[in-house]
């Protein structure tokens, strides 16, 4: 007696339609518990973990990691009849199985590694939804029961009493030699074409790191980035230097329409200041040195950070939303402070919500939490919401400015420049000048002109540099 669940896409948050499928944590054939992670999916927004919600026998898993999905289709079924169990391993397999009972598999301890690995002696790793190898038969891992795995016809969801030929064929096995390397390295892997068996690791126990993975694709050329010539669509581009293919998905596929949306829905104005630091990266030292900063990062960004939400409360038009539907403008009282960030998979912008009523404890605490989450990629579609002004820090890049394009739904945005030491006009007693090397940096700000005129716009960047010229301003 079987009971078949099907577990559907959920809508994650926010409104999403899709999502990209990035690894199973699950097989045909496991036994699953519920809120068990399933699979680990990336939105337009971040990579979410889907939990499991049945208990019972994976049958069947609908869709290939990589591949797109819609909202709402079913990517997985399990049978939730009590006792399910595989087929009885007596039972002969069927046309192109995947297992046989005859193989007497020895389980070798876990090692973490792509969907369809499990760790046995003389079998070859399968990815879920290809067939076996031609030479000869393959077995899954035996779970709780001691039956067999089931058939490639079960693998491939298709009926018992399907016709052979409707099986599909053979077209993919993945390296025998287990692979050890984190999800995001291996997606970054994918992105570049690198076969990640090919790769030398370099990490602990063996892992493939990040480093690995740009080496590889900085020193060979892989079937992706091949040279292509006029008759199979690379038009003879006249050059030996071949070319890469990235499908655009996730995050930059939803970074790249909300910024052509923002660009041509506010009408952008940018203005620049070039200031000197000097004071803020004294009082930076200061505080760094304190105790109870001592285990979060003091970085010239929070000082930013801290200046920007004190000169919002200030010119409240950058910190608010320009409700077209209602046609109203709404000004917000509180700050959700945005943090662009830039990450494997793309440009994040999480939030930081309510800061203006956090302490510079506070504030570092925060965004040092917030950094560490981005470059996990574990960013939660929560964090990325409802932000109400963002900051930009292009010069950990070593860039001075730039003309930032608003968040969506935001009406201002600051770019913090490159702090250096450079020579400056020092104003000394009498009306005296002598030039000094003092710390410089270039703050931008770009801001939606049908929210925030000309004035507004300089008043509120001229606020954000004095604080930072002269820090004990933030008490006033």
């Amino acid at each position: 007696m079987t009971d078949i669940k099907q577990f559907k896409l959920p809508d994650i948050g926010e409104g999403l339609t899709e999502a990209d499928i990035l690894n199973w944590q699950v097989q045909v054939g496991d036994v699953v518990e519920v809120n068990q992670i399933l699979v680990e999916v990336e939105t337009a927004k971040a990579a979410v973990e889907l939990p499991s919600p049945f208990a019972g026998l994976v049958t069947a898993l609908h869709v290939a990691a990589g591949q797109t999905v819609n909202v709402g289709t079913a990517i997985i079924s399990i049978d939730v009849a009590p006792g399910a169990a595989l087929p009885d391993a007596t039972t002969a397999p069927a046309a192109g199985a995947v297992g046989s009972a005859a193989e007497d598999l020895v389980p070798l301890p876990e090692v973490p590694g792509l969907a369809g690995e499990t760790g046995m002696v003389g079998r070859q790793s399968v990815l879920v939804g290809y067939g076996p190898r031609a030479e000869g038969a393959i077995a899954r891992r035996r779970r709780r029961s001691e039956a067999t795995t089931p058939s490639a016809q079960t693998a491939f969801n298709v009926p018992p009493d399907a016709p052979p030929e409707a099986t599909p064929q053979p077209a993919h096995v993945v390296a025998a030699h287990r692979v050890l390397a984190k999800p995001p390295v291996r997606k970054l892997a994918k992105s570049l074409g690198i076969d990640l068996g090919a790769v030398r690791p370099t990490g602990p126990n063996g892992t493939v790191s990040r480093e690995d993975v740009a080496q590889a694709a900085n020193g060979s050329v892989t079937r992706d980035t091949a040279p292509r010539t006029a008759s199979d669509g690379g038009g003879g581009g006249g050059g030996g230097g071949g070319e890469t293919r990235i499908p655009i998905r996730g995050v930059r596929k939803h970074t790249a329409a909300a910024m052509v949306s923002s660009a041509f829905t506010a009408p952008h104005v940018t203005e620049f200041v070039t200031i000197d630091v000097t004071q803020m990266m004294q009082l930076r030292e200061r505080v760094a040195a304190r105790r109870d900063f001592r285990d979060v990062k003091v970085s010239p960004l929070l000082f930013v950070a801290k200046a920007v939400i004190l000169a919002a409360k200030r010119t409240p038009e950058i910190n608010a939303t320009w409700d077209d539907a209602a046609g109203e403008l709404v000004l917000k009282h509180y700050v959700n402070l945005g943090i662009a960030a830039a990450t494997d998979r793309g440009l994040i912008v999480p939030n930081i919500k309510a800061a203006d009523q956090l302490s510079l404890l506070e504030l570092a605490q925060a965004m040092t939490a917030l950094t560490d989450l981005a470059r996990s990629g574990k960013t939660p579609p929560s964090d990325m919401a409802g932000g109400t002004i963002t900051i930009t820090n292009v010069g950990v890049f070593g860039v001075d400015t730039g003309t930032p394009i608003l968040n969506p739904g935001e009406s201002g945005i600051v770019a913090f420049g490159a702090v250096r030491r450079m020579p400056w006009v020092v104003p000394g007693p009498g009306g005296t000048e002598a030039i000094e090397p003092r710390w410089v940096t270039q703050l931008a700000v770009s801001f939606d002109h049908r929210i925030v005129d000309g004035q507004q716009g300089s008043q509120f960047l001229s606020d954000v540099a004095a604080v930072l010229t002269d820090p004990g301003l933030g008490l006033l």
